[in-house]
């Protein structure tokens, strides 16, 4: 009968579940799914991670190479994102020309840019001269919602695991030292233009009015927000968001 009710009625079977605090799976509001990490796991890439957040799957492949640094920032690198969400991982995607894989690659990239998970700085060798290429590659195997988080976890893991290669340069230049900034991101849904469920599956990010992504580093500091329309929210939603995603 719930079955039921559900597949005619799937908002209003959300609604009756939510007032009681609880989600129809059982998982309460501000419940993470559990998220599981490996490193090491594409034996061709300088560094890789295929992380699983729930169901939702990603891997992430990461290439070094070398480059003339930007002519408008000769002190910086280069860190360059794709991402592949393909048919077999969700029935939201269709082959041909991308579409809203287009619109989440964008903004995973402006994570990366606005969090400044690694400082550009840093990938510079030689100022005007040579600095590092990191090629980002993330493949979604399953998408079962909050991909952003999930390829954010991919990320990061796969940056902590990149082997760097020796650089044969001349003794009047070092090369730089790598600082990765321990970045987390948190996603929410909201239902009925007041509720906040955390970490939402692809289920509730299609019943939501509303979703939000919010990146703090390990200080508590805000990085980045992310809200890609739907109604808006308070102050105070917002700061409860913020409190939410503290590490």
């Amino acid at each position: 009968m719930a079955s039921g009710f559900k597949t005619v009625e799937p908002l209003e079977y959300y609604r009756r579940c939510l007032k009681v605090n609880c989600r129809p799976k059982g998982r309460e509001l501000g419940e993470l799914r559990t998220t599981t990490v490996h490193v090491g796991s594409i034996g061709t890439a300088d560094g890789s991670s295929l992380v699983k957040l729930g169901n939702t799957t990603v891997i992430c492949g990461i290439k070094v190479e070398f480059g003339a640094p930007p002519t408008d920032a000769a002190d910086k690198g280069y860190v360059v994102s794709n991402l592949d969400l393909s048919a077999p991982c969700s029935w939201r995607f269709r082959s041909g020309p991308p579409g809203e894989e287009a619109q989440v690659a964008s903004h995973l990239a402006n994570i990366i840019e606005n969090s400044q998970i690694i400082q550009k700085e840093d990938l510079c060798i030689s100022p005007g001269k040579l600095a590092w290429v990191l090629h980002c590659d993330l493949i979604c195997l399953n998408h079962d919602g909050n991909i952003l988080d999930a390829c954010t976890f991919a990320l990061f893991a796969a940056l902590k695991n990149v082997q760097w290669p020796e650089v044969p340069i001349s003794e009047e230049t070092a090369v730089a030292e790598v600082h990765l900034k321990k970045k987390i991101a948190i996603s929410f849904a909201v239902f009925d233009d007041t509720l906040l469920i955390v970490d939402p599956t692809e289920e509730e990010e299609h019943l939501a009015t509303a979703t939000l992504t919010v990146v703090m580093d390990e200080e508590g500091k805000l990085c980045c927000l992310h809200k890609p329309g739907g109604s808006g929210l308070t102050g105070a939603k917002l700061q409860d968001c913020m409190s939410q995603a503290q590490l």
